[in-house]
């Protein structure tokens, strides 16, 4: 299965609290296509949505141009949703749980080491965000931790951070995307 985004136009805050908003990084499904193991964007998308669904919520999707930074994408997703909660992610797969009245780089869930996200972990991301929104305390999905993962990816963690930057268009608002499956 194949997910299709086509841009609507500029993103506007959301007023339906049975949302929740993912922010997809400048080249997200653009100008890559697969996360740092190869996982494909589409794959990602799709258990991001069936997880928020699974809860009852609706999805919502828009890309944040404005940065390459997952922390500040996700606030500005969480600040767009009605239920202000949101997911960010990035190309490379790292992904954020925030909530909108947070600080950037204080979120609900970080999933920093991307190489260990599975699609089964971001179905669970997905779910975890609906529960927050649903005024839920969830507990942390549980991830794995592996010191040897950051030698192992961090060059290619770093071009793939690069190519993302150079799609980033500092003033530029958040676009709302629509979504099908196909």
């Amino acid at each position: 299965m194949e997910i299709k985004i086509k841009e609507v136009g500029i993103a506007k805050k959301g007023d339906r609290i049975e949302e929740v908003v993912i922010g997809l990084a400048p080249a997200f499904k653009k100008y890559q296509h697969k996360t740092i193991t190869d996982v494909p964007h589409d794959m990602v998308l799709m258990e991001l949505i069936a997880g928020i669904e699974e809860e009852g919520l609706i999805a919502r999707v828009v890309r944040v141009n404005r940065t390459s930074d997952v922390c500040f994408i996700a606030n500005d997703a969480a600040k767009l949703s009605g239920s202000g909660i949101g997911i960010g992610i990035q190309s490379k797969g790292t992904t954020v749980i925030h909530q909108k009245d947070l600080l950037p780089l204080n979120n609900l869930e970080l999933f920093p080491q991307a190489p260990l996200l599975t699609p089964e972990i971001y179905r669970l991301i997905g779910k975890n965000a609906a529960k927050y929104a649903k005024g839920e305390s969830p507990n942390p999905v549980p991830v794995i931790s592996d010191q040897m993962v950051r030698p192992k990816y961090q060059a290619k963690a770093a071009l793939l951070h690069i190519k993302e930057t150079k799609h980033v268009k500092e003033n530029e608002k958040p676009e709302e995307l629509e979504y099908t499956f196909e």
